[in-house]
């Protein structure tokens, strides 16, 4: 792991936040002057969420769940995203989901929830946002547990969630819950995009040579990039994925590896790797 990552994990979360703010100051006064997309964008400085093209990251979801052989997002769908962030997903989202589509967000993060209330929900009121209080040692020093979150929703409820760069920062007893509360909240027939560190015997082959992004805490069926940062990075063994999903009723439609591992990075989708989850 990079000294700077190194650094910035050693930081509590809010001084974590307030130093992207001060980074992306001159680029977020510049980018106020111009108007690119038919929706509001936050200004960088504001973004927790991941690097990279912010617009362009939430509509590749878009794009590679539109591609699926399954219509699961359509003008009328029913959308849960799982760790809405300051609207990554749901900003593209609003030039897909008519008025008779639903979209319900939730995060760790107050501030990312408070601006998507704000810019996104007057105009587009079929968006809903709501701020949960869990704890994360990334995001939040305190707060509810993840483990045992019940997610506020109805049962059979959703036609598509996304929970992309979630369960990536996960311990193992909070993706279980969080994989158990999908299969209860998706609709029959309907199916997760979730995005995850997936370790095989290809990867670890790999990771023997990645010295810029490994996993070097083994605890069996997961692996840490930082053992006293538990949610900065967590890898999981792919056979614990495939029996969790399993145990709960729901199947593996299909898997994108991603790059993150030292894959052609034009071989892949993106990063991280993709497990497209359906409920039959």
């Amino acid at each position: 792991m990079g000294l700077a990552r190194k650094i910035y994990y050693f930081l509590p979360p809010t001084l974590r936040f307030w130093l992207r703010r001060l980074v992306y100051l001159p680029h977020d006064i510049w980018s106020g002057f111009t108007k690119k997309y038919p929706y509001p964008v936050p200004p960088k400085g504001l973004i927790y969420t991941g690097g990279g093209d912010f617009v362009a990251q939430g509509q590749k979801i878009i794009d590679i769940v539109q591609a699926l052989d399954g219509d699961y997002l359509q003008a009328d769908s029913r959308v849960l995203d799982i760790g809405s962030g300051i609207g990554r997903f749901a900003l593209p989202l609003t030039q897909v989901l008519g008025p008779n589509g639903y979209y319900q967000g939730f995060d760790v993060v107050k501030m990312g929830v408070d601006w998507c209330q704000k810019h996104v929900s007057p105009t587009y009121p079929q968006f809903h946002f709501d701020y949960i209080p869990l704890k994360n040692d990334l995001y939040r020093s305190a707060g509810k547990e993840a483990a045992t979150f019940r997610f506020p929703y109805e049962s059979d409820t959703f036609d598509l969630a996304v929970s992309n760069s979630v369960f990536t920062h996960m311990p193992p007893a909070e993706v279980e819950n969080y994989i158990k509360e999908l299969a209860r909240v998706l609709a029959s027939g309907g199916a997760c995009y979730a995005t995850f560190f997936i370790l095989n015997n290809e990867v670890e082959q790999l990771l023997k040579t990645n010295t810029r992004f490994n996993f070097p805490y083994d605890y069996g069926h997961y692996r840490l990039m930082d053992k006293k940062v538990v949610g900065a990075n967590v890898a999981y063994r792919e056979n614990y994925l495939q029996e969790l999903v399993q145990q709960y009723g729901l199947e593996i439609k299909h898997t994108f590896y991603g790059h993150w591992s030292g894959r052609p990075e034009n071989e892949c989708k993106d990063f991280q790797d993709i497990l497209i989850i359906s409920k039959p």
